[in-house]
Formats: structure tokens, C-alpha cells, sequence
């Protein structure tokens, strides 16, 4: 009703609030997937910040209960819960999230202590986010030295997250390289136009400039109409 207009988002918010003690999977999946869409039409407004505050208030009570380490006895939803929940906070920037992210992070780059599959991509996520140049060169060369494609892929869904002008170019460049599989391509730059609005708005120029490449490479498949739809 609020996309349609006949109703006021704050309605949707409050209904939103309602959820905070939630423990169910695909209802915080759910509460997620439109936060996000509210959040990129936000992006374009004054409401930003105040967007990622209310993402911060409404996912941290679960955060706290679901900490970090899997409990015993927990089922693969609680895990992918965690998952969720730790990216959502750690993209909006909670600092808890933020500084354990890098923490951890740091112990996976440094062989201390590896991350579980499930915390790769909201960790990588997180520390790409509010990274910098130094930050994807260390994921770019996790992506190089990784032996499974799993986690190459794991690792460009999330490139997109950097928030710098500059890095996003060269994330963009990368997609294009001979280090990303052809059909790979199109995840990388998905990701940059998902993760900021700058990067909405250079991947669209990549886009037009690289027009002819991406086109004889995929011709009339559907990873063209997929790259569009990004």
C-alpha cells in the first residue's frame, strides 16, 4: 500500500518496529529485503542518515542475541539469520558490528583464525563498506588466491560496498578483467550499482562506455537484460 502511495512509509515503519523481538528467518529476510529498498530510494534524499539509524535500532537487539559464534543446539536458519543481521548492522555503519567485523577480518587475512562461510560476506561486506584503499587490495588478493570459486564469487558480489569514487572505478575495471570469469562480470558490477549511490551512477556510465564489450559478449543472453535491470 505504501509503494502504491495510499499509505504513508512511516506506517510501514512503525509496523517495522513491531518485529524487534522477532526470532524467525524469513520474516527478518523479509523486514531486510524492503529496508533495502527503502534504503537506496532514500539515498537520493535528505533521509539517508536517518534511514541507516533505524536500521541500526530496529536489528541490533537481534544482533546482541545471536552474538557472533554459533550456540550449541542452533539450526542452519539461525546461521543465516546471524548472517543477515550482522550485514544489515554492519553496512549501517553500528560500531560494535563494525569494529568486530575488522577484527575478525583481520584474524581470517592473517591465518589466526579463519571465517566461517556463513560470516564471509556480511564481514567482507562490512569492512569494504568503511574501507579503503588498502582494504580491497587485501580482497582482491584474497580473490587471487582463492581455490574455490565459491569464494572468488563470495568475494565480487561484495566488491560493489567500497564507497569511494575512485575504488569504484577500480572495481569496475576489475569486472572487466581476465580475473573475473565472463559471466562473473555482471555480479561485479551489479554489486557496485547495489552498494552506494555513487556507485549506482558509475556503474550506469561503465555501462554506456563499455556498451559495445559487454554487448558482444553476451549478446542477446540474459545477462545483458540482468546488467540493465542492476
Amino acid at each position: 500500500q505504501a509503494r502504491a502511495g495510499i499509505i504513508s512509509t512511516v506506517e510501514v515503519l512503525k509496523v517495522m518496529e513491531a518485529f524487534v523481538n522477532e526470532p524467525n528467518y524469513t520474516v527478518w529476510s523479509d523486514l531486510s529485503c524492503n529496508l533495502g529498498i527503502l534504503s537506496t530510494l532514500l539515498s537520493h534524499t535528505d533521509f539517508h542518515e536517518e534511514i541507516q539509524v533505524f536500521v541500526k535500532d530496529v536489528f541490533s537487539p537481534i544482533g546482541e542475541r545471536l552474538g557472533w559464534d554459533p550456540k550449541p543446539g542452533e539450526g542452519h536458519l539461525d546461521a543465516l539469520l546471524r548472517g543477515l543481521v550482522l550485514g544489515k548492522l554492519g553496512k549501517a555503519g553500528h560500531k560494535a558490528t563494525l569494529d568486530e567485523a575488522r577484527r575478525r577480518f583481520k584474524d581470517h587475512v592473517e591465518g589466526k583464525h579463519i571465517l566461517s562461510a556463513d560470516l564471509r560476506s556480511p564481514v567482507y561486506g562490512t569492512v569494504l563498506k568503511h574501507g579503503d584503499s588498502s582494504t580491497l587490495d587485501t580482497m582482491l588478493k584474497l580473490h587471487k588466491q582463492a581455490d574455490m570459486q565459491e569464494e572468488k564469487n563470495r568475494i565480487e558480489r561484495v566488491l560493489g560496498a567500497i564507497s569511494q569514487p575512485e575504488l569504484i572505478q577500480k572495481v569496475l575495471t576489475f569486472a572487466l578483467s581476465e580475473e573475473v570469469r565472463p559471466q562473473d562480470t555482471v555480479s561485479v558490477i551489479g554489486g557496485v550499482a547495489g552498494g552506494s549511490k555513487q556507485g549506482r551512477k558509475a556503474a550506469w556510465k561503465f555501462i554506456r562506455d563499455n556498451w559495445e564489450e559487454l554487448y558482444n559478449r553476451y549478446q542477446g543472453g540474459f545477462l545483458i537484460s540482468r546488467l540493465i535491470k542492476v
